[in-house]
């Protein structure tokens, strides 16, 4: 596989610099996969615009953890896996759940297991869910608004891991503790 170079503010293209920068004022450093986005600034600006939209979504933090671990979990990505499972301790999602979704077994929370096979369901099936599908998603406590929104987090992930998959991104020093196969992953 062809390297992807780690880019800095200094090595970035001159329009993800601004990105680089927001990034590390957040969270304090350039994450290895942002880092490589900014080779394809497009790319970079769409990955954080849909970020921060997915955060507007009606699910809460622990929600949109869950939805978007198990997203990275069926792409079997090596890196957001790891980066997930950390953001949802963060976000407060219960260490059982988050083991669940890792293990891909299911979660003895009704509704979060609902919204977790959903979520798979919309990735391996493509969209192209059962009506069944979708009542059962209601009939959880969701929205049709809840399904779309599902929608966009997918397509989010879908940038990202596949960006994990083609540039082979190394992990984080912060995620190594939770790699898959690493001494906290219990999947």
């Amino acid at each position: 596989m062809a390297q992807f170079p780690l880019h800095t503010r200094a090595t970035a293209p001159f329009e993800a610099k601004a990105i680089l920068d927001q990034t590390s004022q957040a969270m304090g450093y350039v994450p290895a996969l942002i880092a490589q986005m900014a080779e394809a600034p497009a790319l970079l600006e769409g990955y954080a615009a849909l970020s921060a939209i997915f955060r507007k979504t009606a699910f809460p933090p622990a929600e949109q953890q869950l939805v978007l671990l198990t997203v990275s979990v069926e792409h079997e990505s090596h890196y957001c896996t790891p980066a997930h499972t950390v953001r949802a301790r963060d976000a407060t999602l219960d260490e059982a759940v988050i083991t669940a979704i890792r293990a891909g077994r299911s979660i003895a929370d009704p509704r979060l297991e609902a919204l977790r096979l959903f979520t798979l369901k919309m990735v391996r099936e493509r969209g192209f869910l059962a009506d069944a599908d979708l009542d059962t998603f209601i009939a959880a406590g969701f929205t049709r608004a809840n399904a779309l929104e599902i929608t966009l987090a997918v397509g989010l992930k879908t940038l990202s891991n596949y960006v994990n998959h083609i540039a082979e991104t190394p992990l984080d020093p912060q995620l190594v503790a939770d790699a898959i196969g690493g001494e906290r992953c219990v999947a």
